[in-house]
């Protein structure tokens, strides 16, 4: 017989009793769990008092059958202008931040948190799997100066513990979120960082089971563990559980398993890229990546969808064009051509935001910006209106109204 362990090993030795509870890994739901930070037990991580263990769960559930699920379409404002404009959220969908090491998943979902939760009337969970202590205690703080720990459970499996206990956390997390969806009635907002270490604690776990390894050395249950876990995340005619999840893409390959796996699940993809980032371009969201079924025209309307189109066909014809210029300059373009460079260069610094949460580093006051704020700024660039504005004038500002020549 193979266990797997969920905690330390330690001082564990043949022949140590095996006792046999008759039942599964089952967690503590309930209000009792707000503004506390538990691991995949449910238990107290934070110092202050045990929770009381009422109410017991079985993190093993199945997703709500489709008769009971919602089927109307919902955009989730993040105040976020790159992503409300060019790939909305779904409420009661599942929203992806891709990127390579060190582009900024961790603070764009630190933003969202800062952004969302305060005015946001549900129940918040963050899901950390394979957290740096380091991470946990930055988010705990975040939560707690937002002043909304009241409405926020925290579960973590850190990067130090067993793999088993970071295979099954975003389990716990999910079980606790269920309650609040069927039971409370409340919608719930899952952030879950980071979904790559969930797909590697389940490759440890396969590789001790003695699981042979499938391709590029992932486990070969891969899809079906991801697809168990995802498939319970959604809205049913009660409420809603959103998700926004941080998903690290090794050595920046897009085809890995793991990534092209966590693609098929999502309504909204956020492609952070190393390209921007090092421009300086912050959130370094990469326009032309990135995707969302929600940005059609019957959902968020003909204005949002034509405006968000003409962006994006702007930036592509400027992609396009940067091998000309590399070779020949500027100069050498057609009138038509430099115009669209032009429009380029300010939606892609207009498309920058200064964040609540690095106030302390870059010394900007954060924005947080409504949708229609944000569109009519970019339309106002596409009509030419800010041709003969300097471009550092679009660069981290809110409203296109605090543009100064």
């Amino acid at each position: 017989m193979r266990g797997i362990s969920l905690t330390q090993t330690q001082g564990l030795s043949r022949g140590s009793p095996v006792v046999d509870t008759g039942d599964p890994l089952r967690v503590p739901v309930g209000e009792r769990l707000l503004g506390r930070a538990v691991n995949v037990f449910g238990a107290p991580i934070d110092g202050k008092e045990a929770i009381e263990r009422k109410e017991l769960r079985s993190v093993y559930q199945s997703p709500p059958p489709i008769s009971q699920r919602s089927t109307t379409s919902e955009i989730f404002e993040t105040g976020i202008k790159a992503i409300d404009i060019l790939s909305p959220l779904e409420r009661g969908g599942k929203a992806g931040l891709f990127g390579g090491a060190g582009v900024g998943k961790t603070v764009l979902i630190m933003e969202m948190i800062h952004n969302i939760v305060g005015r946001y009337q549900g129940i918040s969970i963050f899901c950390g799997i394979g957290e740096r202590s380091r991470e946990g205690e930055e988010v705990f703080r975040e939560i707690s100066d937002a002043q909304v720990l009241d409405k926020t459970v925290l579960v973590f499996a850190q990067m130090n513990e067993p793999p088993g206990a970071r295979f099954r956390v975003g389990h716990s997390a999910l079980t606790m979120a269920e309650y609040f969806r069927d039971d409370a009635r409340q919608d719930v907002l899952l952030l879950i960082d980071n979904i790559f270490r969930f797909i590697q604690a389940g490759s440890e776990v396969s590789g001790i089971m003695g699981q042979l390894p499938s391709r590029v050395g992932y486990q070969p249950t891969l899809a079906s563990e991801l697809a168990e876990l995802e498939s319970r995340i959604c809205s049913t005619r009660s409420a809603a559980i959103t998700s926004v999840q941080a998903v690290y893409v090794p050595a920046d390959d897009f085809t890995d398993p793991a990534v092209a796996h966590t693609f098929g699940h999502l309504s909204s993809s956020i492609v952070l890229s190393r390209k921007m980032a090092s421009l300086g371009l912050y959130p370094a969201i990469d326009p032309l990546q990135s995707h969302s079924r929600m940005l059609s025209p019957h959902i968020v309307g003909d204005e949002h969808y034509r405006t968000a189109q003409m962006i994006r066909k702007t930036l592509a014809e400027y992609e396009d064009l940067k091998d000309v210029i590399a070779m020949l300059g500027l100069e050498e373009l057609s009138e038509g051509d430099q115009r669209t460079v032009n429009r380029a260069r300010r939606l892609e610094r207009f498309l920058t935001q200064p964040f609540m949460t690095t106030e302390h580093f870059t010394g900007r006051k954060g924005k947080l910006i409504r949708l229609d704020d944000a569109l009519s700024g970019c339309e106002r660039i596409l009509n030419d209106e800010f041709a003969d504005y300097p471009e550092s004038s679009l660069y981290m500002i809110g409203d296109i109204e605090e543009a100064k020549i």
